[in-house]
């Protein structure tokens, strides 16, 4: 027997940014106005600076720890959920209806019936298997985009090294700095995160640079 939502269920806004340059706030307006305009709030946010290609995001699985059944994970485009190769997303996805969380994505509007309260069973098994086959398609597509992305990155630093013109990536040794000064003032990895603005792996490669006296103590 197909579950509808109930009249009472929580909306959880999943926001994501790969990199430590963008702004994983930018699509709150978006995701807030969405959710007004269909006369419901949003109970909370769940901000992280993760890879969409890497299955373990500590905010992802917090907010999916947290949610109970048929609560809605409000994202603002799949790839925003999963760029993740298929493995790893049918683990994910698994998770999911393990949950029995309904994921709701701006961008494709047949997920929008997850927040119709009463559905008939029909509209209801009819809409559920256009949503599973509509996102399989497009963490398929965000993960073809992530790969072919990675390969002009590829070519384009081959191209410069070829050239003599490629420096590599710089480190941002302010954000370092400040990293290592939160850190050193006993804050925990998560309260770096949402302070700062970053992920895991730039905490890892501040610790290294603090540990390798590339920063000036003076700064820390």
């Amino acid at each position: 027997m197909i579950q509808t939502v109930p009249k009472s269920f929580f909306i959880r806004a999943y926001l994501r940014a790969s990199s430590d340059e963008q702004d994983a706030q930018r699509a709150r307006s978006t995701l807030d106005q969405f959710a007004h305009e269909r006369g419901f709030s949003i109970c909370n946010y769940y901000v992280e600076n993760e890879s969409g290609a890497r299955l373990d995001r500590p905010e992802l699985f917090r907010l999916l720890s947290d949610s109970r059944p048929h609560d809605i994970l409000l994202i603002e485009d799949v790839d925003r959920l999963s760029r993740l190769i298929g493995i790893d997303w049918e683990k994910l996805k698994k998770l999911i209806r393990e949950r029995e969380v309904r994921v709701v994505a701006v961008n494709v509007p047949t997920t929008w019936q997850h927040l119709t309260p009463q559905q008939i069973e029909f509209d209801a098994r009819m809409f559920s298997a256009i949503n599973d086959m509509l996102l399989d398609m497009l963490a398929a597509i965000a993960r073809r985009d992530y790969e072919q992305r990675r390969q002009r990155q590829a070519q384009g630093i081959e191209k410069a090294k070829a050239a003599g013109k490629y420096r590599g990536r710089q480190p941002n040794l302010e954000k370092y700095a400040a990293i290592n000064r939160l850190l050193t003032s006993g804050s925990s990895w998560s309260v770096v995160q949402k302070t700062v603005g970053c992920s895991r792996s730039t905490i890892s490669k501040a610790i290294q640079f603090a540990e390798a006296g590339a920063i000036d103590q003076r700064q820390l």
